[in-house]
């Protein structure tokens, strides 16, 4: 991509985001998020693919449809209650039309057909992009508005999600569509537990967004997009394939990595509020998520032998070093556990 345009692209995606962040008109924040939405249309259309036309048509067509319906949310609101204000969402009607059309942009089951299809068509740092800072926006309006929402709606959400999420990844060989499956899953855990403890919404995102991050990291530097290549791995590097094991456990949930910290405080805080069957739910969906998580880790690091191979492919005999941001941030995936009191007193 010409520099200048990479340029202008990313600056849009800024502006769009910090324009939801501290706006607090209705035109303003759809205002925002129109701008996040066609700032990233370029980064997605730039291979010349028909997979890329074909994903970028799909997710504009997606967010154009839940920008209307957001709209038309908050005019609904402004007809009813005279206000144009963000948290004067007083009208109930207004406020589940908002819950659906963000659900829409997120890509929250059962309004998550869009998320795998697009990205399957992107590269992996576009859908870097996609999984992570365009999923910002729209959970800061929702955390604004959390008090005003239907509590029963976003439980309904997060269960689906949750269910969708891990049932929709078992029988994936792509690795991109496993991570559009993971990220419906882990908005699951967001969403169910907004209504009760928005700190540990956000707790949840910093965790998704660090984890995930270090996931699409780890794949784009081995050059793997299906569960196939990821076999190769520990012959390119032994070090990445280790740190490619512990990340995806750490995504799963499985104790005692990071990733393990928010299901366990989520599920604490829907105990406490005698939300028992939901809780139980949420936990037994999340095992179909480690199944395919496991099923990665187990191709990654034992379908193949770590000695060298007796082969004079360039591509297997050279080995890839991780760099610092790719170490750093696999420390943090996996290591942060046991500050988990520190970090939920820095959280509230």
């Amino acid at each position: 991509m010409n520099p200048a345009t990479l340029t202008i692209t990313i600056t849009s995606l800024g502006l769009g985001t910090t324009l939801t962040f501290i706006g607090s008109h209705w035109l303003l924040i759809w205002m925002g998020l129109e701008i996040n939405t066609l700032a990233i249309i370029p980064m997605m259309i730039h291979q010349h693919h028909p997979r890329a036309v074909e994903a970028t048509t799909k997710y504009f067509i997606t967010q154009a449809t839940a920008s209307t319906l957001l709209l038309f949310a908050s005019v609904t609101n402004a007809w009813v209650t005279g206000q144009w204000n963000l948290t004067e969402l007083l009208n109930p009607t207004s406020a589940t039309l908002t819950t659906i059309a963000i659900a829409l942009k997120i890509g929250l089951a059962p309004l998550h057909f869009w998320l795998p299809e697009v990205l399957q068509g992107l590269d992996l740092i576009t859908g870097l992009i996609l999984s992570t800072w365009q999923k910002l926006a729209p959970l800061a309006i929702l955390l604004q508005l959390y008090p005003l929402l239907n509590p029963h709606l976003l439980t309904f959400l997060g269960i689906l999600s949750t269910i969708i999420g891990g049932w929709g990844g078992l029988n994936q060989t792509q690795l991109r569509k496993i991570l559009a499956y993971s990220s419906i899953t882990n908005l699951g855990w967001m969403i169910i537990i907004l209504h009760y403890n928005p700190s540990l919404t956000q707790l949840n995102l910093i965790l998704y967004i660090i984890m995930t991050l270090t996931t699409f990291l780890l794949f784009n530097t081995l050059n793997s997009t299906k569960i196939n290549s990821i076999a190769s791995s520990s012959s390119k590097s032994q070090l990445l394939s280790i740190m490619t094991l512990m990340t995806l456990l750490s995504l799963g949930g499985l104790p005692p990595l990071s990733g393990f910290m928010p299901k366990w405080l989520i599920l604490q805080e829907l105990s406490k509020q005698n939300l028992t069957i939901p809780a139980t739910i949420m936990a037994i969906t999340s095992l179909l998520s480690l199944f395919f998580y496991l099923r990665l880790s187990y191709t990654t690091t034992l379908t193949m032998n770590p000695n060298s191979l007796n082969m004079t492919s360039s591509w297997r005999t050279k080995t890839i070093y991780p760099n610092l941001l790719l170490t750093t941030m696999t420390s943090l995936s996996i290591l942060l556990l046991p500050i988990t009191p520190t970090i939920l007193t820095i959280m509230t």
